[in-house]
């Protein structure tokens, strides 16, 4: 919450929630990837992740559109606003980097183990045995 508290300025000024920023963040690194994969990265629901795409298409950062290899499949791609938005969002990491007194290398790091700790929680979680009888 206190990171949201620090971003939030920076996001009003680019017109962004957090939540949006996430999905995009995501895309910035990897564009053009099915909704499920981003709900994957982000650890939503498709259906809680589908209302910040619709969002962030009518603010014209990203298009939806038909895998026409599977009709099935929605494919989530940056438009050119979306891409330039990035340089504009760069901002966030600075204050961030700010606000921690840390090195970008300490802050990777700390990054690295928290993944490795939700995959962990989420692997553990698709194990029906129940960790407190343990």
């Amino acid at each position: 919450m206190a990171i949201q508290r620090l971003y939030k300025p920076l996001l009003d000024r680019l017109g962004l929630t957090y939540p949006q920023y996430l999905v995009l963040n995501v895309l910035w690194r990897d564009d053009q990837l099915p909704i499920g994969h981003i709900a994957e990265r982000l650890a939503l629901e498709p259906s809680t992740l589908t209302p910040l795409l619709k969002r962030l298409e009518a603010a014209g950062f990203l298009r939806r559109t038909r895998n026409p290899e599977n009709e099935r499949q929605v494919i989530v791609a940056l438009t050119d606003a979306g891409r330039a938005l990035r340089a504009q969002a760069r901002c966030l990491n600075e204050a961030l980097l700010a606000a921690s007194g840390d090195t970008v290398r300490a802050l990777g790091d700390l990054n690295a183990r928290i993944i490795r700790l939700r995959d962990a929680v989420y692997a553990r979680g698709m194990d029906d045995t129940d960790p407190l009888s343990e």
